[in-house]
């Protein structure tokens, strides 16, 4: 019982440090259906890294255009494919934003069987920075980690595959399972989670 605490505390501290993600549905008109507070700040950072001084003449609630792309390019997609049969085939990812702080925008396509008219265009929105290298670089000065297992738990923290790791990395999967075995041993962890845990850890 007490693993399953700890488990569970692990993940409130990981929760309780990060912001949740953004989160943006829209139909397959492009007619917004859902944006949440944490969706609508990230846009606005984008509309200001595209726009610079200009972003403020525009009105409020107006996807960047970074967005639009991406649900257009999801659309073209859903347009061609009609049946979930494949999930990740829908997921189109980008970076938007100023790159110093950049956001990443992950899209998904959710077809539906009555046609393209009752699918849906599903966007998360995250910023991937500062705070998460903060951490791993105090991680990488207390548990001793070289640069190269630093850099798997930067990826780790975006919730990314060990084969989206190893692409980012020029890395086999491999490799990345043998690093994110030596990261559980220097951690004393025993999960991916557990990982960020200590890692995030004030």
């Amino acid at each position: 019982m007490s693993d399953a605490l700890n488990s569970c505390d692990q993940v409130d501290t990981i929760a309780d440090q990060r912001t949740g993600p953004g989160i943006v549905v829209l139909s397959s008109t492009m007619q917004l259906l859902h944006m949440n507070r944490q969706a609508a700040d990230l846009s606005m950072q984008i509309n200001k890294a595209e726009n610079g001084k200009e972003y403020k003449k525009i009105a409020h609630g107006v996807l960047p255009a970074a967005l639009t792309e991406l649900c257009a390019e999801i659309l073209k997609v859903l347009q061609v494919r009609t049946e979930a049969k494949d999930w990740e085939q829908f997921e189109v990812k980008r970076l938007a934003g100023n790159p110093a702080r950049p956001i990443l925008l992950r899209g998904f396509g959710l077809p539906e069987r009555g046609g393209i008219q009752q699918s849906r265009i599903v966007i998360t929105m995250e910023e991937v920075g500062r705070r998460q290298q903060t951490g791993t670089e105090q991680a990488k000065e207390r548990f001793q980690l070289t640069d190269r297992e630093q850099a798997v738990i930067e990826h780790l923290a975006k919730g990314w595959t060990n084969k989206e790791i190893a692409n980012a990395l020029g890395i086999t999967e491999q490799t990345v399972k043998e690093h994110i075995k030596h990261i559980m041993q220097k951690t004393k962890s025993t999960t991916r989670t557990g990982i960020l845990a200590q890692v995030f850890r004030s």
